[in-house]
């Protein structure tokens, strides 16, 4: 989670990833910033995030995230 949330924090650190449940619906993440998380995250963790993976339930918030990629590198 420490490294996901350096990622975070490195594309857009003005917001706070560890609190915010609401980044998609609030639109504090645009398109850009979600493909470039998604790039990130799959080199960082060695899984690969397909288009059915990209949802607003995936990417609201931190912990959205972190189930995510738990659940990809099964």
């Amino acid at each position: 989670m420490k490294t996901l949330l350096e990622i975070l924090k490195e594309i857009s650190p003005e917001i706070d990833f560890e609190n915010c449940t609401t980044l998609i619906d609030d639109g504090l993440l645009d398109s850009f910033a979600i493909l470039e998380i998604v790039a990130e995250i799959n080199d960082a963790f060695d899984i690969q995030i397909t288009a059915p993976e990209i949802i607003p339930e995936n990417f609201n918030s931190a912990q959205a995230l972190w189930a995510m990629i738990q659940r990809l590198q099964q």
